[in-house]
């Protein structure tokens, strides 16, 4: 009952991207250097060749991911739902009778090293394909690297724009996330259209109202920035209502001060995890008390001190996924079964339950074998190219979220988001048997259910 308590108390999650008892800087789970096998039936003698990282028995992929230092509470669990998947299939006989094997090297966030190890496990390792490419400063890096290789890469753990190509037929570049041009456009319509100003809280934000933004000058900021832009610009925001301000550590509490001076009604945060926690703690060290909205990488309750927490402050977050309706609660399920029959301890199991970031590599996993399904439904060898053009056949769906589409070359990702609230009570400890009252209970609640850019520039009553 306890596990069940904890599920449903955070059961709307948000896919997030830049704890655990791995350790280890590299995990090698096998290496194959094959890049071609000759298979035959009892008609048919014919030679065929396969992809690199395929043999009869198997299909190698990999991935680098930090897995240490500050950032492994990201990176630890989000490898553990891929291996959770990976497992789960070859418990079940594999894809066309060949299982499954996964190489993780740990990158530290560090593009350089990203670089390195992702050729390591192409050229070296003979990946079939890379499955979680995982943070901005790697996926940056290396996508021209990718793009000239032609090796698959399914599901990018980040939304940097360079991820978006409009029409790019048989691209190996196949994000999932959405892109954050798409994630900073719908935050905007959001903070301007959602009807919680006015003295009743039942209003859209006032036409004359001030609004202030705050970006990090990185790949993340400016990739979100450039979305609120657009956005302010189809929404016919003026510009002189509109405040841009670059952040850091040690400017943020000057940056606050003077939003505060302005007088904004609200503040849109383009940023990942770590200044958006500090622009909280700021805001609330210098009592600005306006509605947030921010990105879906920050719907993680870890960056929320609830003891700063104000319902004058409300904090908004994109989400992509759907976990209320009979699909998504049966998806939800899907995804505890599928932890549960993991290698983790059961404390871990417990706590990925409700881990963004496992089921954010739940759903890589989960899209990635999906492709393989198509290509051996087809009959097809297990080429990058057969993979490829059956990734792009149709719409996929994804556990817990909407569908994406890599047909007639999109590569667009998740183009439709809910929109979620910070939520805390004080309750009972779902973790331990005992009966408490003064336990916070944190957790991001849908606010909105899954809509897309021009259903929310509608208004709420379209």
């Amino acid at each position: 009952m306890k596990k069940l308590v904890l599920l449903m108390s955070f059961a709307a999650i948000a896919f997030v991207f830049v704890g655990c008892n791995e350790t280890t800087q590299a995990v090698v789970t096998t290496e194959v250097n094959t890049t071609a096998v000759q298979t035959t039936t009892a008609n048919d003698t014919t030679a065929v060749q396969l992809a690199q990282g395929v043999t009869d028995t198997t299909i190698t992929v990999g991935n680098t991911a930090v897995t240490s230092g500050a950032l492994a509470f990201v990176g630890v669990p989000f490898n553990e739902g891929i291996k959770a998947v990976f497992k789960q299939v070859n418990d079940n006989g594999g894809i066309d009778g060949r299982t499954i094997e996964f190489i993780t090297y740990d990158d530290g966030f560090n593009a350089e090293q990203g670089v390195a190890l992702t050729e390591k496990l192409v050229e070296d390792d003979n990946v079939f394909a890379l499955v979680g490419h995982f943070g901005t400063p790697t996926v940056g890096a290396t996508l021209d690297y990718i793009q000239e290789t032609g090796i698959p890469m399914v599901y990018a753990a980040t939304g940097i724009n360079a991820l978006y190509f409009e029409h790019s037929p048989g691209n190996p570049v196949m994000a999932v996330q959405p892109i954050y041009l798409t994630d900073g456009r719908i935050m905007t319509a959001r903070a301007i259209m959602e009807p919680i100003y006015g003295t009743s809280h039942d209003e859209a934000l006032a036409n004359d109202a001030k609004i202030g933004v705050l970006y990090t000058n990185d790949d993340v900021g400016n990739s979100i920035k450039a979305g609120i832009e657009t956005e302010m610009t189809t929404l016919g925001i003026a510009e002189s209502n509109i405040y841009y301000i670059e952040v850091s550590e040690t400017t943020i509490d000057t940056a606050i001060t003077l939003l505060k001076l302005y007088g904004v009604s609200t503040v849109i945060l383009a940023m990942n995890q770590t200044p958006f926690a500090y622009t909280l703690t700021s805001m609330y060290d210098n009592e600005l008390e306006v509605p947030v909205f921010t990105s879906y990488v920050n719907a993680d309750v870890t960056a929320v001190d609830h003891l700063q927490y104000s319902e004058n402050r409300p904090i908004y977050t994109n989400a992509w996924v759907d976990v209320y309706s009979e699909a998504g609660q049966a998806a939800v399920a899907e995804y505890v079964a599928c932890i549960n029959n993991s290698s983790l301890d059961e404390e871990t199991k417990t706590a990925y339950y409700s881990n963004s970031f496992a089921i954010a590599g739940y759903i890589a996993a989960k899209v990635f074998v999906e492709g393989l399904e198509r290509v051996a439904a087809n009959g097809a060898p297990l080429t990058w190219e057969n993979y490829i053009a059956a990734m792009e056949e149709g719409p996929i769906d994804i556990p817990m979220g909407g569908t994406v589409d890599f047909s007639d070359g999109k590569r667009w990702g998740i183009a439709s988001m809910s929109l979620l609230q910070y939520s805390f009570i004080l309750g009972d400890d779902p973790s331990t048997t005992e009966v408490e009252t003064d336990f916070p209970i944190e957790s991001f609640i849908v606010a909105e259910s899954i809509q897309t850019l021009d259903e929310i520039e509608a208004g709420p009553t379209a």
